[in-house]
């Protein structure tokens, strides 16, 4: 858990300190706004692209949750189908 807040961290001040390099570089405002945009665009494709990737991670383990809960469930009622038939049959001995 520590390493992910220590790479959030240091994710949080490589841009910070991209955006501040940017903001301090001698370039003509113009220049500087190209440069910020082209960058939200680059972070924005990639939080896109992660997103999807997630969406696709959660898609495959919500199947394989479906499936093992299938099979526990058919068990389960065969387990309790053979209970039933031993009950019956030992009552109407």
């Amino acid at each position: 858990m520590a390493n992910k807040s220590g790479a959030k961290w240091g994710l949080i001040g490589a841009a910070v300190g991209a955006v501040a390099g940017l903001l301090f570089a001698p370039k003509s405002g113009k220049e500087t706004r190209a440069d910020i945009k082209q960058g939200a665009d680059k972070a924005k494709a990639e939080a896109e692209k992660k997103l999807q990737q997630a969406k696709v991670e959660v898609d495959k383990r919500s199947k394989q949750a479906k499936q093992t809960a299938k099979v526990y469930t058919d068990k389960t009622k065969r387990a309790a189908k053979r209970a039933a038939v031993d009950v019956k049959d030992e009552f109407s001995r």
